[in-house]
């Protein structure tokens, strides 16, 4: 198979499940095990093809906070995503001074995917009995914001299923408004880890292969605005269970494969 084609897959693969309760980087993981495995920068730079996504899907939003700031409830919505914005960034930059990087195993992916989905399904059923909010209190920008981190450190663990549940659990209840506030924190989140990403190889950036950055950084951006595009009406009248059951499936897949030896 070709460098672009893999490219490709990997980029679509990215696109799917950025923004989906499954983890993207847990599945880009157990890709390179077929398609090989990619630099960081790579990675991160599929991820903010995503996020690209979610800026054009939410430009009405994002300039209705800019052109509209005066107001109260703008302030208090673009403060509570900075605060979260930077627990995140401080959770993230201790992690990575004391040299912690992720796990090139499939089995912690494996884990942590299976354990996930029943946990969203424990979620689910706990949210469904609390009354319906749609408001973002100070409660639920922190404990997003702590969250967030987990997937850089647990792989499998889902950035975008973190923050959801974490914003549901937190009082948030209403699924899409718990989807909107975590979409829109990703938005800094991962522009910042690409721009550190860059940073740190910024004396490498004559061996970048930036035709594989380009295709990867465009199939994640087309193939994330039509899943997120679709991800919006879904939560309109549906619960996360059909993911949880995905995550249950997939994850014991796994655990068999790790087993008997196919993936490691």
């Amino acid at each position: 198979m070709s460098d672009s084609i893999s490219t490709f897959i990997l980029g679509v693969i990215e696109g799917v499940t950025e923004f989906l309760p499954v983890s993207s980087t847990g599945h880009l993981l157990i890709a390179e095990q077929w398609l090989g495995q990619r630099s960081e920068l790579f990675n991160v730079a599929i991820q903010s093809g995503a996020i690209l996504a979610i800026v054009l899907i939410y430009f009405r939003r994002l300039s209705g906070f800019v052109v509209g700031i005066s107001a109260p409830e703008n302030r208090d919505y673009v403060a509570k995503l900075f605060v979260a914005f930077l627990i995140t960034s401080v959770l993230g930059l201790t992690a990575e001074h004391f040299g912690f990087k992720l796990p090139q195993t499939v089995l912690p992916v494996a884990i942590a995917t299976f354990v996930g989905g029943f946990a969203i399904l424990a979620i689910e059923q706990y949210v469904a009995r609390k009354p319906l909010s749609s408001v973002v209190t100070w409660n639920v920008a922190i404990w997003v914001g702590v969250c967030q981190i987990l997937a850089g450190v647990f792989p499998g663990t889902s950035r975008s299923g973190a923050t959801i549940f974490a914003a549901m659990l937190a009082g948030l209840t209403s699924r899409p408004a718990a989807t909107e506030f975590s979409f829109l924190l990703g938005i800094p989140v991962m522009f910042a880890a690409t721009a550190l990403e860059f940073w740190k190889t910024r004396s490498n950036h004559g061996q970048i292969d930036w035709s594989e950055l380009t295709i990867g950084f465009v199939t994640s951006a087309v193939v994330a605005f039509i899943v997120v595009k679709w991800l919006l009406r879904y939560v309109q009248t549906h619960r996360f269970t059909i993911f949880a059951w995905y995550r249950i499936v997939l994850g014991g897949v796994l655990l068999v494969l790790i087993w008997r030896g196919v993936v490691h």
